[in-house]
């Protein structure tokens, strides 16, 4: 046998350049929430307080897709620095941007095609573009862009203030895009994508939200009708905003110490059966309870005990705070989507020896949440069921209603449509048809002159249908029945004809 030889010679070196086809791999583990809310961390660390999310629709489809804000925006090195596969700029303490790949993966997880452009104060607005071919592309050439569609393109009415400085990042064929122009399946994917979209960066930044240090607005633009809808602001979405603690003493501050540092882990209970958005979040509220990592005030994890303790039912309303500013003695990292935090081995064991200032452990506080659980649950009272509702109203309002209630069996959903009626009442029950119609007359005035989708006025329609679903069950209307849509209808009626006037 030979002499094994400790050092392995080298014989020079040549250039390995990637292949252009790994724009193509970078970020698949993104969706389309996670992937808007790593642009928004650009634009927050750019120090923008405005953000502007843009759907274009052209031929009855989804075309193109825009995130513009208000911050320093770049000059031609530090935009040709941003578009650099792996290009890493000097990163601030308190900047939310960690791998230099976020801008990239974000986008080509979701788009062919991604643009930048940006005008810094002083400088000339300038652009960058990468295109996704697989086949054809073999470099890493990037597009410029010339200055006059980049000035073009920060004219628009972006309903924020772009004059000095700002950043639009351009998506084209964005690859979840529906393909098919059906207007209904449109009309419910937009309707999809901008709720889901919502709630995440809802979520995400709710610290920068309720502070007012960030606003993020939604809009669609219809290129045929040359129309700009109404914005959709994101609102906080705060994991702990509870009225209430669900215990006396909670929120309790868990301390413990690695390497001479101090972790803190504030442990909170929420209210036994509560219902807000706050606490159901984006599914049900199992889903939610454990650790919730923020890195410099962005929410990275919500929820899961990462090997603390076992999820169960009864730990629902249970759920922490954990802020990680630093890599605490290597004990924390995130995922390059910035929606995942890998513990170390020792985390265990670290929160384990965790202690409140009046001794209260994890286990202590396991105690606690769950007897709260179970309290709640012994005294809580069973809902009426109720006829589900069908088309008509927004997948989210409809998912929030099978969550609260139970379902009357044995009757179709009720839908709630339009229609012209040849009087002035303003609703009608039909029971045979199972459809709660809504007088097409009054639709363009409630929505305030907005063109309408399926799913238009959701607050209108649904304070209609829990009025009124009751008299969708049984074989026939009563009196009482007949009585009470008889004064439901009078008073929205004349209600609805004073909104008009």
């Amino acid at each position: 046998m030979s002499d094994w030889i400790p050092d392995v010679p080298t014989d020079g070196s040549i250039d390995l350049p990637p292949d252009p086809r790994a724009l193509d791999a970078i970020g698949r583990n993104h969706s389309l929430e996670t992937a808007l809310a790593d642009l928004v961390d650009n634009s927050v660390d750019a120090g923008a307080t405005n953000v502007v999310i843009r759907l274009v629709v052209a031929g009855g489809l989804p075309r193109v897709l825009y995130v513009a804000d208000n911050g320093r925006g770049m000059a031609p090195d530090k935009i040709d620095t941003a578009m650099t596969v792996g290009g890493r700029r000097d990163y601030e303490n308190s900047d939310l941007g960690h791998f230099g790949l976020g801008l990239k993966a974000a986008s080509f997880s979701q788009a062919r095609s991604l643009t930048v452009m940006s005008r810094a104060a002083g400088q000339d607005p300038v652009g960058r573009r990468w295109r996704v071919n697989t086949t054809t592309k073999r470099d890493f050439s990037c597009d410029v862009i010339p200055a006059p569609f980049v000035t073009a393109e920060f004219d628009q009415d972006w309903r924020i203030s772009l004059g000095e400085s700002g950043t639009i990042i351009r998506w084209d064929d964005v690859v979840t895009f529906p393909a098919g122009s059906e207007a209904h399946r449109v009309e419910i994917f937009i309707d999809r994508l901008i709720t889901g979209a919502c709630q995440h960066l809802g979520i995400v930044f709710h610290r920068f939200l309720e502070q007012e240090r960030l606003s993020v607005d939604f809009e669609v633009y219809d290129v045929d009708e040359a129309y700009l809808g109404p914005p959709i602001p994101v609102t906080p979405l705060n994991p702990f905003a509870y009225s209430r603690p669900g215990a006396e003493g909670y929120p309790k501050t868990l301390t413990a110490t690695v390497d001479g540092v101090d972790i803190f882990f504030k442990c909170h209970i929420w209210p036994g059966k509560s219902s807000t958005p706050s606490y159901r979040l984006r599914g049900t509220p199992v889903e939610y309870q454990g650790l919730y990592f923020y890195r410099r005030d962005r929410l990275l994890q919500f929820g899961g005990w990462e090997g603390i303790h076992v999820s169960h039912a009864k730990l629902q309303l249970a759920r922490v705070e954990v802020d990680i500013d630093g890599d605490i003695a290597g004990m924390f990292h995130m995922n390059a989507e910035k929606s995942r935090v890998l513990v170390g081995l020792e985390f265990s064991r670290l929160a384990a020896a965790a202690r409140s200032s009046d001794g209260i452990s994890f286990n202590d506080y396991f105690d606690m949440a769950e007897q709260v659980y179970r309290t709640a649950n012994a005294r809580s009272m069973k809902r009426t069921p109720m006829i589900y509702p069908g088309a008509g109203l927004p997948s989210t309002v409809k998912d929030v209603i099978r969550k609260e209630v139970p379902p009357f069996l044995g009757r179709d959903p009720i839908e709630i449509r339009w229609m012209t009626f040849v009087d002035d009442s303003f609703f009608r029950v039909d029971r045979e048809q199972s459809t709660l119609w809504l007088n097409k007359r009054y639709r363009k005035m409630l929505l305030g002159g907005k063109h309408g989708g399926l799913n238009d006025l959701p607050l209108v329609k649904a304070l209609l249908y829990l009025l009124v679903a009751d008299s969708f069950e049984g074989n026939y209307h009563g009196a009482r029945d007949k009585d009470n849509i008889e004064l439901w209808q009078s008073v929205l009626t004349t209600a609805v004809q004073a909104e008009r006037r």
